[in-house]
């Protein structure tokens, strides 16, 4: 029985069997020649002696030529088949040339990575070297020279990053939006981005990188940017906001309406705030709006139902409902749509233009995972320059490339320097891409370095920068993180109604939270009369009247002259500093039928 193995199918024991290896041997044949369905896969693990059979849904597969004997069962008679369209991908899965594996059965086999590594141990033989990866990571140039977290994070950055991901934007109604105004093809590209169509849909502009310090401008992942790029159009985009009012209608016969409020309307702001609205209450194409403006004029019926007044006639007072632009989003007014909601009510939608204009602290990133926040933009004239006058768009810290270990990037940088000069696309698909040393050659041949480097002047003092600079094109992402739409500061502002504490979030003019762990670290410091500020003066600051002797919180009655405390005797009261959080904190006890006391002492 110590030879008998266990048998499993979607993680169930079903019985055993004394030859594990023939039994696996069997049901793989009989998947390759059609007898087992081809999502079935079987693993046998030599050493817990268990054969696992899985048929379940929701497995990820991939497809793998099956090497028999030492030979790929793909071979150049089929490969003629199908480059003569006589054959297609699905009936060779049929035949039984390429099957598909699951994590758990790939553990059992060894792979090559192409024909030449064949040996007589390989069970399987990879498609294409780039069919490792996923669709995102392939379309990273070079990609197998970069570590793999650094891969991951280019990986994630593609999903933030600005392009021209729309044709129709001009009719689609988003809430939120963004676009890139000057997107380019890659000069470096890989295989997957060509089946995608990346060049039709770019999300990407070429910079010219110079990877060194200046003036400590650029320390750590800061990046600096060349004023004369940006006036050109640099890293330049714009964000889409939309708005919408639908003209409702109520039980009575009530309705709301698009209009130009008036004074007499509650909730009136200024008049100045409705100034950009036309006579039908919205505003006009391609007008200028700033937060806090109205742009869609709206009037409701009150909430509740309004007194007679002298006459016995119901005088109706609207309120002011209209739409206005959010904070830190002032823009120009991109698109207006009328149209009839479901219940055949007036529905406008207005869409918002801001540009934006890369600024110091909007994020910046290559396909890498080198990403970096712009933290100085230099004027041209002050920008290091080479012998030909070229001055780059983007200077990167060196320090970003060694802890990174990031080659991917220099070589995609050397790749967009080769392709530029010699006016070709690059192919910088994963395992298979155009090898340095011909990248190299390019460069030599159109009267460049070999290693990419370029001798620089300072821009400043107009002195030759000791040693050589490395130098090149590399696509940037501008991802949507911009500093506009993420600065947040308050000095007093709202509070909350039940806590008094400031309000949460930067729509609400909310503070930044001074929350339980940076209390902690004022306690570990010390710092008591900061911790007091924080967490007293600047947040809810409540003085309440303790009664001496019952210990509750009561109140003075000035009329008759005596201190009031809920089952108190009235006797002397002390004004007491707390937070109103504490305050409220005794008053639920107190709804929970727990009485709890303050204990006056002497201050020591």
């Amino acid at each position: 029985m110590a030879n008998v193995a266990k048998v499993y199918i979607n993680g169930r024991l079903i019985g055993f069997h004394d030859n594990a290896q023939e039994l696996t041997k069997i049901a793989i044949t009989a998947r390759r020649e059609g007898a087992l369905p081809k999502e079935t896969n079987i693993a046998f693990h030599k050493d817990t002696n268990e054969i696992y059979i899985n048929t379940d849904a929701g497995r990820l597969q991939r497809p793998l030529i099956v090497i028999k004997n030492g030979k790929s069962l793909y071979t150049k008679e089929l490969q003629e088949k199908v480059e003569n369209k006589e054959l297609n991908f699905n009936k060779i899965v049929e035949m039984g040339v390429i099957e598909y594996l699951d994590s758990e059965e790939e553990e059992s086999t060894l792979v090559a990575q192409s024909e030449a590594e064949i040996t007589k141990d390989h069970t399987h033989l990879e498609i294409d070297g780039a069919a490792i990866l996923s669709v995102i990571s392939s379309m990273v140039p070079y990609i197998e020279h970069d570590m793999a977290g650094k891969a991951l994070h280019g990986d994630k950055m593609f999903k933030q990053a600005i392009g021209f991901g729309t044709s129709n934007y001009k009719l689609r109604q988003d809430t939120e939006g963004y676009m890139l105004y000057y997107p380019e093809k890659n000069i470096v590209k890989t295989r997957t981005m060509d089946v995608l169509g990346m060049d039709e849909r770019p999300q990407v502009q070429n910079f010219v990188v110079a990877i060194m310090p200046y003036y400590g401008f650029n320390t750590m992942d800061a990046v600096i940017l060349n004023q004369g790029a940006v006036d050109r159009g640099l890293a330049r985009g714009c964000y889409f906001r939309g708005y919408e009012a639908i003209e409702q209608r109520y039980p009575g016969g009530q309705r709301d309406k698009f209009e130009i409020p008036t004074e007499a309307k509650v909730g009136f702001i200024e008049e100045e705030k409705y100034s950009k609205l036309g006579m039908d209450g919205l505003v006009n194409l391609e007008q200028e709006v700033c937060e806090g403006e109205a742009i869609i004029g709206k009037t409701s019926p009150p909430k509740f139902f309004e007194e007679m007044n002298d006459f016995g006639a119901e005088q109706e007072t609207r309120r002011d409902s209209s739409v206005i632009v959010r904070k830190r989003k002032d823009g120009f007014v991109d698109t207006i749509l009328i149209t009839e909601g479901p219940d055949g009510s007036r529905l406008a939608k207005v869409k918002v233009r801001t540009v934006l204009k890369p600024a110091v602290g909007d994020k910046l990133a290559s396909r890498h995972g080198q990403k970096g926040v712009v933290s100085y933009i230099v004027p041209e004239e002050d920008m290091p320059f080479t012998v030909d006058g070229i001055k780059p768009d983007l200077i990167l810290n060196p320090h970003s490339i060694p802890s990174r270990m990031t080659m991917g990037h220099l070589l995609e940088m050397i790749g967009g320097k080769a392709g530029a000069a010699s006016g070709k696309i690059i192919d910088g698909t994963p395992f298979n891409s155009t090898k340095r040393e011909v990248l190299e050659q390019m460069l030599v041949d159109n009267g460049y370095r070999n290693d990419g480097m370029e001798i620089f002047y300072d821009g400043i003092s107009g002195k030759r920068i000791q040693g050589a600079i490395y130098t090149g094109i590399i696509p940037y992402q501008k991802l949507y993180h911009v500093v506009t739409h993420k600065i947040q500061a308050r000095a007093r502002g709202p509070v909350q109604m039940l806590t008094r504490q400031p309000t949460e979030g930067k729509e609400k003019e909310g503070g930044l939270r001074f929350g339980e762990m940076e209390g902690e670290t004022l306690v570990g410091h010390g710092a008591a009369m900061l911790l007091h500020e924080k967490m007293l003066e600047d947040s809810d600051k409540f003085v309440a009247m303790v009664d001496e002797e019952s210990g509750l919180i009561g109140y003075r009655d000035e009329i008759r002259k005596k201190n009031i405390t809920l089952g108190g005797k009235g006797g002397k009261m002390y004004p007491v500093e707390m937070s109103y959080g504490f305050k409220l904190l005794l008053e639920e006890l107190k709804a929970l039928g727990i009485l709890a006391k303050i204990k006056l002492v002497d201050k020591v």
